[in-house]
């Protein structure tokens, strides 16, 4: 599949157009309008996130932009002259070549070649291997590579973070961040999109609505035309069907819940620091009867691998205790798999013990995904036989109420599930996954492929999930919001773990740059130093840490001011200039109130470092 197409239409001559346009678009399906009556302008610079539910055609409007699917009515316009590069989300079927024979085919010159070597080895993808002996997810990177080496004007990327490790997406969020071009992105991945996007699109139920605000405002627009279409009901011609009001209702009631969970999750991170330090001497402890009343559910002293000359995990000493949540991040290839098969009892380590609570009962959920039968439904496939009940954590459910759990309408149930999304699979098999008794959830790359929809039914799930997890993510927003334990397998065998989440254990990896003697990485042992005496808090960290709460506070209500004079579905008809100004004003807000909070979570963090 090429990545790149010339446009050479002519335009009109009284002046200068964006270049491309899209004019009254519209796309069937199945007899159906996927989207019509869309419009949109790109400029050169212009960065949009595309967002929209699973299935609502978000990869079909790319296509269209791209040149690829012409639309059914409409007119799609490009200034001449004008490159439109897209990485889709499909795989090539008979790739042929060296990965930087590949990237570099329909490249003009050797400097061509040259970038897309460059974009291979920044991505991790060795130029020399074969594309027919790549995975899935380095096929994607080498596609990336291609669609990115030829500077198009227009720059479409469906998914681009998926199989990429953290430093890999950290460097495309710079990479797109200087990009002169137009770009439109569909990812799931919040943080990369509130670090590279600055205005956005939404595919909501056949139209498209725009905002020229940062991805940060997403929520709260999101609950401005849930509270209209409420307001408006009566009045709107269509009405929004039964099962578009429950997931509307269902996504709001997990944001608010989400919210409160921040400082509930913040208490339990420092809680946990606390205890880990309180064990930290005591390495001999035994376990307890059995799993089901073991506090200790993995305990290694010393474990080590290598392949070789090539040390994978250097002495490793942690605890794992019941409740525990805890990430697993690193590069590709730094050993995180190795780490989560040697916890687990499915590899062994070289030197070291490693003890697991009796009848230690362990659930994946790997990359690979288990596959679904296309010719059953998802009542069959979570009921066994005649049944209509699943069991799930010792309670019986009807199926048809627990497929309500994972946003499934009623007569989706015995639907084939052929005819089920993308996302509609991945729900149903979490669906299934958590029928399974479990006190370990392992769970490598759960964010690959999943809508915002499902990763918040997931995050949502997982949070009430009363045992033990193992995440291994490049979500960095998801293990923020989930994890409260955080280990860094950085490569030659080095191991940090840091209570928190990845925002946290960057904070204390930039702290071990500039103090390296005041961090200890996990399972390295050094000669006995001196310790260093704490200073207290200076008179003005302390005083701004004081002043933070009320702070907050103040933001807070302004933000909900904010969001009540808007929810006023008259205010732009009758005052534009206001309305335009609450709204740029509420983006502002939410912005300096996220900083306020986590300059408090660092100033508190100071604080009880300075107490120790």
């Amino acid at each position: 599949m090429a990545a790149i197409w010339s446009c050479n239409v002519l335009c009109p001559a009284a002046m200068a157009p964006p270049i491309l346009t899209l004019r009254d678009i519209a796309v069937h399906a199945d007899r159906e309008p996927l989207f019509q009556g869309l419009e949109l302008s790109l400029e050169a610079g212009d960065r949009f996130c595309l967002i929209g539910r699973n299935g609502s055609g978000k990869s079909t409007l790319l296509r269209v932009m791209s040149g690829q699917v012409d639309p059914d009515k409409g007119e799609r316009f490009v200034q001449p002259g004008t490159t439109v590069g897209v990485l889709a989300q499909d795989l090539l079927d008979q790739p042929e070549g060296t990965a930087g024979e590949w990237a570099a085919s329909g490249l003009a010159d050797d400097a061509g070649a040259y970038r897309a070597e460059a974009f291979l080895d920044r991505l991790g993808l060795d130029a020399s291997r074969e594309m027919a002996g790549l995975s899935g997810g380095e096929q994607r990177r080498a596609h990336l590579a291609r669609t990115l080496a030829a500077e198009p004007d227009v720059l479409l990327l469906d998914e681009p973070t998926n199989h990429l490790d953290i430093r890999a997406i950290e460097w495309l969020e710079n990479f797109v961040g200087s990009w002169r071009g137009a770009v439109i992105i569909v990812s799931h991945d919040r943080a990369f999109l509130r670090r590279v996007t600055k205005s956005m699109i939404w595919l909501d139920r056949k139209t498209l609505r725009r905002r020229d605000a940062g991805f940060e405002t997403f929520e709260t627009w999101a609950e401005e035309v849930a509270d209209a279409d409420e307001k408006n009901a009566a009045r709107v011609q269509r009405r929004i069907s039964e099962e578009e009001r429950y997931m509307e209702r269902g996504v709001t009631a997990r944001r608010t819940r989400n919210m409160r969970r921040v400082a509930a999750l913040s208490s339990l991170r420092q809680e946990q620091s606390a205890l880990r330090r309180a064990h930290q001497a005591d390495a001999r402890i035994g376990l307890e009867g059995g799993a089901s009343r073991s506090n200790l559910v993995i305990q290694t002293q010393g474990i080590t691998k290598a392949y070789g000359d090539r040390t994978i995990v250097a002495p490793f000493t942690t605890r794992i205790l019941r409740g525990d949540r805890i990430g697993i991040v690193g590069p590709n290839g730094a050993g995180k798999t190795t780490l989560i098969r040697m916890l687990t009892g499915h590899l062994e380590a070289d030197a070291g013990t490693v003890r697991r609570a009796e009848n230690l009962q362990i659930v994946y959920f790997d990359q690979q995904r288990q596959a679904l039968d296309p010719d059953s439904t998802p009542w069959k496939t979570l009921a066994h036989g005649n049944s209509d009940r699943v069991n799930v954590r010792g309670e019986s459910r009807h199926v048809v109420a627990y497929l309500r759990d994972f946003l499934f309408a009623e007569n989706q149930a015995r639907q084939p599930i052929r005819s089920l999304s993308g996302g509609e699979r991945n729900r149903l098999l979490l669906a299934r996954l958590f029928t399974q008794p479990a006190d370990l959830l392992v769970l490598d790359e759960p964010t690959n492929d999943l809508d915002m929809e499902t990763l918040d039914l997931l995050q949502e799930v997982l949070s009430e999930f009363p045992g033990t997890l193992l995440v291994v993510s490049h979500d960095r927003d998801f293990l923020d919001r989930l994890v409260t334990v955080t280990y860094g397998v950085e490569g030659d065998g080095v191991i940090v773990e840091c209570p928190g989440g990845y925002a946290d254990y960057r904070r204390q990896q930039a702290r071990i740059g500039a103090e390296p003697a005041d961090e200890k990485i996990v399972g390295q042992k050094s000669a006995p130093a001196k310790a260093k005496k704490r200073k207290k808090l200076s008179y003005k960290i302390q005083r701004e840490l004081d002043m933070l709460p009320d702070q907050i506070s103040g933001l807070e209500s302004e933000i909900k001011k904010l969001e009540n004079t808007l929810a006023d579905s008259a205010l732009f008809t009758r005052d534009p200039d206001a309305y335009n100004t609450a709204v740029a004003r509420l983006g502002k807000a939410q912005g300096e109130l996220t900083k306020a909070e986590e300059r408090w979570l660092e100033l508190e963090e100071l604080r009880e470092s300075s107490k120790a």
